[in-house]
């Protein structure tokens, strides 16, 4: 399969005595839009990488099937360049999925995963969810979603081809079986809020799943606590809340 070239930007202290953390962001996001609160109050403890997955932001769609494991491939491909290992690794949504994915594939490659609201079973979306994506249109996607990544491709069809994908993958989830769950090996952080789009019960079952889990549920909704551009509107007292959890939980 061939790979696509994700987009990768650095930020914060490369001095720093901490591994680098990964941060893969949700579907329909870009780096500023998923992370651009949190990175200015991590940057200057430690280095943070942060990807932008196929047909996201300055990552060119390509003619490829999305999938987490292709997506997870295309990460470890950014780490072997840069010659990166282990990572602390965040993935939040369907980048957690991706993360759980690179986890399982290429272990090395992780030192600690954090999995943020982060489903790995069709069951775990709430009531409504699986009907709203079947009938969904690119008018539908929130419109600060389309201009964040307008401002990065320069493109009025990259995001729709953004969203085209990033629909293509979620109708075409299946559930994570027991055994990949279980095949992972670093230290996870579980992570969900609990008026998610995902319930509160699956990131118990998935945390149980996990050799070696911790579980965090935090008030909220799905990605207020990462500063996501759209949960959290500028608002970041959820976010600067979830810091101090999600630092000693890498630090420990």
């Amino acid at each position: 399969m061939t790979r696509i070239r994700l987009h990768r930007e650095w930020y914060g202290d490369e001095d720093s005595p901490h591994p680098p953390l990964l941060l893969i962001h949700g579907g329909g996001s870009t780096i500023p839009s998923n992370w651009g609160m949190l990175i200015p109050l991590l940057e200057r403890s430690r280095s943070l990488l942060a990807v932008e997955l196929q047909g996201h932001g300055r990552t060119a769609a390509g003619d490829r099937e999305p999938s987490f494991e292709e997506s997870a491939d295309d990460v470890a491909a950014v780490l072997d360049e840069l010659q990166l290992a282990p990572v602390d690794v965040l993935g939040f949504s369907n980048g957690g999925q991706v993360a759980l994915q690179l986890a399982a594939r290429h272990p090395e490659r992780v030192r600690r995963l954090v999995l943020a609201s982060t489903p790995v079973r069709r069951e775990a979306m709430v009531d409504g969810f699986w009907e709203g994506l079947e009938a969904g249109r690119f008018e539908d996607l929130p419109a600060i979603y389309a201009q964040a990544d307008l401002a990065l491709s320069r493109d009025p069809q990259h995001a729709r081809r953004m969203f085209e994908l990033d629909r293509q993958l979620m109708l075409g989830f299946t559930d994570f079986p027991d055994e990949l769950i279980a095949s992972v090996s670093a230290p996870t952080l579980v992570v969900g809020a609990d008026s998610d789009v995902i319930r509160v019960g699956h990131f118990v079952d998935l945390a149980e799943l996990l050799p070696e889990a911790r579980l965090l549920i935090v008030p909220g909704v799905h990605g207020d606590y990462l500063g996501e551009t759209l949960a959290a509107a500028g608002d970041d007292r959820a976010l600067r809340a979830f810091l101090p959890l999600l630092l000693r939980f890498l630090e420990d």
